[in-house]
């Protein structure tokens, strides 16, 4: 047997090496929110492949027909391409209200490169929902809660209330009565003008409102606290020490940076937890203040923090500290599920508990914690002790509220005559 030499080996393995570069299948993405399909969606595809894209083609198949409804021929030889076209009713009219399968079929830019089929079942809307609103009068100031009622009819992926860029999802009245309703928040910085309106969208770009009835009151509530916080040399020490102890530059721009930064990152962590609720009442009696306690601030105080005589930071502080002794017990404000146990940044040893419907109740600066995440706890139950971790100067317990991840003041959550107006009047409270 005659033996190749090397080197015509190496000749003889380059062509397949190539072969092998030149082949692949990209790898197709559409956003996982495109499940509906109106008048004309906007649909964004990403598409990888080491090799680029020679061809991508949309077809919308219903009723065992396909429709194409947009091909490209453009290579791009970029190992990630982003598409972006519309599809629905208005260029392809024969499509019905209803089921519909939206195909992507994407063709790399190699040589010996493969073709990727990508499918999801989507919903054809030709006709936009219908939203209607309470006939209450909601009283609102900055800070404050409220519920509203609504009716959505229709084909619709997302109802609620929106004030300015924040929404608060509707949920089905409970024991399976006719409507839906929505708990809402006047954010504590919405500008005072702002009015409410129910929405409803189908997710196809069309979106409906109607505004809900507001009464304001005559002069603009509450009329923030503002208070001065001295930093000294030890409190400086003991934040840097616990929050950022391999930190770099000076004592006050650590401070800043824990003051600022990771507050605004904590309070993200927290708002993100309402995708952690019920879908129902966990509760059924009026919130409960921490027993015998003494409030050392109150909701949206503005926090000037001097340090030796010179104002280095201000702050908004979103919640009650509220005090007691060393050490006590620290309470449940009402029945729920714990949906967070453990340290969480400023707020140092942290409890958050769910109520159903987007309403949890914030527990910080805990030296001790008793209870983990997915523990049921009754109202009034003791879930650790009080303390000073995070940035606490003092023993005491951070009592805060939030709706949809939106922060709350709790003093209407504490009023009987409050819950019963504004809640129970208008959805039956009965615990699931």
């Amino acid at each position: 047997m005659r033996n190749t030499p090397t080197s015509a080996k190496l000749l003889l393995l380059f062509p397949i090496t190539q072969l092998l570069l030149g082949c692949s299948k990209p790898t197709v993405d559409v956003a996982a929110s495109v499940t509906t399909l109106g008048q004309a969606t906007p649909i964004e595809v990403r598409v990888h492949d080491p090799h680029g894209l020679s061809e991508l083609t949309a077809t919308v198949e219903q009723n065992g027909t396909p429709y194409q409804v947009w091909h490209t021929a453009s290579a791009s030889k970029s190992p990630d391409t982003t598409l972006n076209f519309t599809a629905g009713v208005k260029d392809t009219p024969q499509l019905k209200d209803g089921r519909a399968t939206l195909i992507l079929q994407a063709k790399s830019g190699g040589m010996f490169g493969g073709t990727t089929r990508w499918e999801r079942a989507v919903n054809v809307v030709t006709q936009p929902p219908t939203v209607s609103a309470d006939s209450d009068q909601h009283y609102l100031y900055r800070g404050m809660a409220d519920l509203a009622t609504m009716n959505v009819t229709g084909a619709y992926t997302s109802a609620g209330v929106r004030l300015g860029n924040q929404t608060f999802r509707a949920w089905p009245m409970p024991g399976g009565k006719p409507g839906m309703f929505s708990l809402f928040a006047f954010a504590w910085n919405m500008p005072q003008e702002t009015i409410p309106v129910v929405y409803a969208s189908n997710g196809a770009g069309a979106d409906v409102t109607t505004p809900l009835t507001v009464v304001f009151p005559k002069r603009e509530q509450p009329v923030y606290t503002q208070h001065q916080i001295q930093i000294t040399d030890q409190f400086m020490q003991k934040v840097l020490g616990e929050l950022d102890p391999n930190g770099s530059g000076t004592p006050v721009e650590r401070f800043k940076k824990i003051n600022s930064q990771m507050r605004q990152s904590n309070n993200k962590t927290l708002a993100e937890l309402r995708f952690k609720t019920a879908d129902h009442f966990l509760w059924s009696q009026p919130f409960t203040r921490q027993s015998h306690s003494a409030a050392e601030a109150t909701f949206a105080d503005v926090r000037s923090y001097m340090y030796h005589g010179e104002k280095i930071d201000e702050q908004v502080h979103l919640g009650y500290d509220l005090a007691v002794t060393q050490h006590v017990g620290v309470e449940a404000s009402n029945d729920g599920r714990v949906v967070w146990a453990a340290p969480l940044g400023i707020y140092g040893n942290c409890v958050v508990v769910d109520h159903g419907y987007g309403l949890q109740t914030i527990y910080g600066h805990m030296s001790r914690i008793d209870v983990k995440e997915g523990d049921a706890v009754k109202r009034s139950q003791v879930m650790g002790l009080s303390g000073m971790t995070g940035m606490a100067g003092g023993d005491h317990v951070h009592f805060a509220m939030q709706l949809d991840g939106v922060q709350i003041d709790a003093k209407e959550w504490w009023d009987p005559h409050w819950i019963q107006d504004h809640v129970a009047r208008r959805v039956e409270l009965a615990a699931h």
